[in-house]
């Protein structure tokens, strides 16, 4: 049966009268939007015992500490206000009044688009609360896009997923994907973009953050999903900003692993080509979701799980993954180029380009429209392809951009990429190590 959809006012309402919830809001950027919300519901003394708006950075610093990157829309300035406010929380209600409360403290910092529209508006929003009367809190975050155009749209989506928050907090804790689909209520499809979600606490014991994160790309809240070795979810941004970027693209229940042999060496020559020193190297294996989704709408929980399963076990090699539903290299690289890379290198099965560089996989009359969308969108973001090989058994010959099929059409473009080296043959690579397709 379909879960009733609550209006935001209904629900700000619901909280409102329910006697045991009471707790702070703290905001910072676009305006107390929440709790405003929750006011303009009404019964909001019997929810709210304080809000508090430090936009001033002095005034920042000097209640919740100073950010050591001098940045104040950030998971760490969240975490540091959700601390803080719940300490004093429990540290000032105390005696029978307030015995049979769950306390909550809820914030967001925020980055709304500003007057001249050159900034990313994006911000982190977080809970913690009891989900028993005097129980251990736990803790819902997750980081948000914003991408309406105009400031006051912005202002409501706000409002509105801080509502979504509270209420999921409280009602829809014991089904994750229900508390996951709730945050998207009432809002317009292409509003907000949710890729990440964090989790933590007794009532999210038995909860995997993996499963959450990739559920949303399932719902389309998110086109991808970072995991460090470690299987724990990363922010986009604050993991791949200005990095070199190595990927190496695998599909959906692909039956073998990926070549890591060629891969290595894609690496190596990615490093030695464009110079890299130091940290600034990211390296992931993606593992691409989309054709699933494609062949499967309803996503079932046993596709999830072969995810989770899959990252797991990927993650398990020592790599980062990312997972994603990007169909296309140049989706991919139009999705990294917001990160604002020094360089990307994205490593690829040769027999791939093999299918776009063949017009008859197009649909008539739209090939070289098609292609040079592909081109521009993948070559322009400073991208270039590693194109690894793979073995003809029909012909016991290995593929290369020396032999690959290419239509006629797409010849001269194909050798001019070639040639100028945005597509690059793996080097040095041993032929036991070459796989058919």
């Amino acid at each position: 049966m379909a879960r009733e959809i609550y209006e935001t006012k209904r629900k700000a309402l619901k909280i409102n009268l329910n006697e045991e919830i009471y707790g702070t809001f703290a905001e910072i950027g676009a305006g107390q939007e929440v709790a405003r919300n929750f006011f303009n519901a009404g019964a909001a003394s019997g929810t709210i015992a304080k809000t508090i708006s430090a936009y001033d950075m002095a005034f920042s610093d000097a209640i919740y500490g100073a950010e050591d990157s001098g940045r104040y829309v950030s998971q760490s300035r969240l975490r540091k206000m959700l601390e803080h406010e719940y300490e004093l929380l429990a540290e000032r209600l105390i005696g029978e009044k307030y015995s049979n409360k769950r306390l909550f403290a809820f914030a967001n910092t925020v980055a709304a688009i500003n007057f001249n529209k050159t900034n990313d508006p994006h911000g982190w929003m977080g809970i913690r609360f009891q989900h028993e009367t005097g129980s251990v809190p736990n803790e819902i975050i997750f980081h948000v896009r914003l991408l309406d155009s105009d400031n006051l749209l912005q202002q409501k989506v706000l409002g509105i997923l801080g509502v979504n928050l509270v209420f999921a907090a409280y009602y829809y804790t014991r089904d994750v994907q229900t508390m996951i689909e709730s945050l998207a209520d009432n809002l317009s499809p292409g509003s907000v973009e949710i890729d990440l979600v964090k989790v933590s606490g007794p009532v999210f014991r038995d909860v995997n953050e993996r499963l959450i994160n990739l559920y949303l790309i399932a719902k389309g809240y998110s086109k991808a999903a970072i995991f460090n070795p470690e299987g724990r979810a990363y922010q986009s941004k604050d993991f791949l900003y200005k990095k070199d970027i190595m990927i190496l693209r695998t599909k959906y229940r692909q039956k073998s692993n990926p070549n890591f042999d060629l891969f290595n060496l894609a690496v190596d020559q990615f490093k030695r080509n464009v110079g890299i020193k130091g940290d600034n190297l990211v390296v992931m294996i993606e593992v691409l979701m989309s054709n699933v989704l494609d062949q499967t709408p309803q996503f079932t929980p046993e596709d999830l799980q072969y995810f989770a399963e899959r990252a797991e076990y990927l993650c398990s090699t020592g790599n980062h993954i990312l997972v994603s539903n990007f169909t296309r290299n140049h989706y991919l690289a139009e999705y990294l180029s917001q990160f604002k890379p020094r360089n990307v290198g994205i490593s690829t099965n040769i027999s791939n380009l093999r299918n776009i560089f063949n017009s008859k996989q197009y649909t008539k009359g739209n090939y070289t429209d098609e292609l040079l969308a592909y081109v521009s969108g993948l070559f322009s973001k400073n991208v270039k392809l590693y194109a690894y090989p793979y073995l003809n058994k029909q012909h016991n010959q290995i593929v290369t951009t020396a032999n690959m099929p290419v239509s006629d059409e797409a010849r001269p473009l194909f050798e001019f990429l070639v040639r100028n080296k945005y597509i690059i043959d793996i080097e040095n690579y041993d032929a036991r190590y070459v796989k058919t397709v």
